[in-house]
């Protein structure tokens, strides 16, 4: 018999797709928006993202590091390819952007999914272990999501969409959690080989959208050294994040 109810599990997984949208309402007092300002949200973005990878490659490995690695060399594969297949079929405007920001845009909040799959497995298998240890796997990621939603409203924001579209954006990369959080957890035994895999498989892709991504843009906007203390202080900050969560 199941110790705790499927919509407990559901609402718990909304909660944390759901916090993902407050990390974009910082921007919501930026209005004058120059090269600069783009240049330091894609480093800060770069940064958090960069520290998100590190947590998710060490919570795999301590799983499985060869699974997790397995995961990681799929996650680079397919943003790879959905790159080439971005250049190939021409862009669709996301919210009126130029061809090359919206492609920057599908990229980010694509990763950012693959990334809320994991996730959303992590909730349900949590919620395997016992009540008390789903709600603070729950409460860790909800607090995680939202510098994630952050990252993304740094790409968005900055380049025309509006905060309340950005924090949309931001809960749609993480709507795959409450979806995958009621399976893993009906199938637990099932899911929780296959997590260590998918959370390398979001590290892969992230650590891929930082470096092919990311960093050259702010690299055009500052200097390499403001963008390595922009990124380090952002890495920093989601690292206390990190730590505070988990302490």
């Amino acid at each position: 018999m199941l110790e705790v109810s499927l919509l407990t599990v559901f609402i718990a997984a909304l909660i944390t797709a759901l916090a993902t949208g407050l990390g974009a309402i910082p921007l919501a007092f930026a209005r004058h928006v120059d090269e600069r300002w783009l240049a330091a949200g894609a480093a800060m973005a770069a940064g958090l993202m960069l520290a998100a990878s590190h947590s998710l490659v060490a919570e795999g490995s301590a799983i499985g590091s060869w699974r997790t690695l397995a995961g990681m060399a799929s996650g680079l594969v397919l943003v790879v390819l959905a790159d080439r297949w971005l250049d190939r079929h021409h862009t669709p405007d996301v919210s009126d952007l130029q061809a090359a920001d919206a492609k920057k845009a599908l990229m980010i909040v694509g990763v950012m999914t693959i990334h809320s799959f994991a996730e959303g497995v992590g909730v349900g298998v949590s919620y395997g272990g016992g009540e008390e240890l789903g709600m603070f796997i729950t409460a860790a990621i909800a607090v995680h999501n939202i510098p994630e939603g952050l990252a993304i409203a740094l790409v968005l924001v900055p380049r025309g969409v509006p905060v309340w579209q950005a924090a949309g954006w931001a809960i749609f990369s993480s709507l795959p959690q409450p979806l995958m959080a009621i399976p893993a957890y009906l199938f637990v035994t099932a899911f929780e080989p296959f997590l260590p895999i998918g959370l390398g498989l979001a590290a892969g892709a992230m650590i891929w959208m930082v470096f092919a991504e990311l960093l050259p843009d702010a690299n055009r906007g500052l200097s390499a050294g403001r963008v390595g203390t922009v990124v380090v202080l952002s890495f920093m900050v989601m690292f206390a994040f990190q730590l505070a969560i988990a302490h």
